[in-house]
């Protein structure tokens, strides 16, 4: 029996070594791989500039949320003061024909026949008649003035219950947006903290090049713009390069990027929508060739970036999130179009 066990003895030795050499290989194995995954400053600055460039069409949807709000809450401001002037108005309409009534019931409710046979002096009666008569005219009017004013009454409260609830949908479309864009800024933080210290300091030294660049006028060619309004708007918005860039931020010390296009503008005189899918649509469209200093700039083909031309292929604009407001080559972004105002 004993040399029976022994063998059995020795195997399990060698399963043991067996199992060791395994483990310490799937180990070795293990850290190779995690070696190998650690992030590089190159590929955590691709995925935060894709959660950026995200957090920026969000930004523009937060944008065209909250002007829309902003529409609505002056709509329903104006409706419901208008409700309250009609509600007074009606009320006083109430009081005077209370006062036709009351003063029908004292001149007496006899039937006109009987007062005729029983009057002294029949022309006297028939003043009173005229005057009884008036009153039921001025009565039948009042009545008439009153069902206008409640109809009308009516159909401005409907329509003021209406724009309250499409209020109350587009702030939570609002709240829903900020949160999106929240959420992809904290995903891009959460990146950049897997790198290390010397990472983050190459990064940060990149940005800091790029915004020394950005306050230094760059050859921007000889061009001219297309008229007064559009070189004011560029001169203006050449007076914020190095402020931050802030989503939904319209200045003038912060700006997302369709904020900075619109605030420009704004100053200049002219009116332009808050966000750049609207400010797509908001003038004549230009092809590369045909751009000229102050036009905007779209890019994505979903047009949520805008900037301003100002000549030899550069724009200026807010570009994203931990920028600044600077010059930069179109060729940096998938131009599509450019519009002028």
């Amino acid at each position: 029996m004993a040399s029976h066990r022994r063998p059995k003895q020795a195997g399990r030795a060698r399963v043991t070594v067996l199992t060791a050499t395994a483990a310490a290989a799937v180990a070795l194995s293990s850290q190779a791989a995690n070696a190998d995954t650690k992030p590089t400053v190159k590929s955590v600055k691709a995925q935060v500039d894709t959660l950026y460039n995200e957090a920026e069409q969000a930004t523009q949807k937060y944008d065209g949320a909250q002007e829309k709000q902003s529409t609505l809450q002056k709509q329903v401001d104006d409706l419901q003061n208008e409700v309250a002037r009609e509600q007074g108005d009606l009320n006083k309409l109430r009081d005077q024909l209370g006062s036709l009534a009351t003063a029908q019931y004292r001149s007496g409710g006899l039937d006109e026949s009987m007062q005729l046979l029983l009057s002294s002096n029949p022309d006297d009666y028939l003043a009173k008649a005229s005057t009884l008569d008036q009153v039921s005219s001025q009565q039948a009017q009042a009545l008439k003035q009153i069902a206008d004013q409640q109809r009308t009454l009516d159909q401005q409260k409907a329509e003021a219950a209406s724009k309250l609830a499409e209020l109350d949908a587009t702030r939570t479309d609002l709240g829903t947006q900020k949160k999106q864009v929240q959420a992809k800024l904290a995903s891009a933080q959460k990146l950049l903290n897997t790198l290390t210290a010397a990472q983050k300091a190459s990064i940060t030294q990149a940005q800091t090049t790029a915004a020394n660049r950005s306050t230094t006028r760059v050859d921007l060619g000889s061009g001219t713009a297309a008229d007064s309004r559009a070189a004011a708007a560029l001169a203006e918005a050449e007076t914020r390069i190095g402020k931050p860039y802030v989503y939904g931020a319209t200045g003038p010390d912060e700006f997302d990027c369709s904020g900075l296009t619109s605030w420009a503008y704004a100053q200049a005189g002219v009116s332009i929508p808050r966000t750049s899918e609207e400010q797509a649509n908001a003038g004549t469209h230009l092809t590369e060739s045909e751009l000229k200093p102050g036009d905007l700039v779209i890019f994505f083909s979903d047009a949520h970036h805008v900037g301003l031309y100002v000549g030899n292929g550069m724009v200026l604009h807010a570009p994203k999130p931990g920028a600044y407001v600077r010059y930069e080559a179109m060729s940096d972004m998938p131009f599509e179009f450019g519009v002028r105002i």
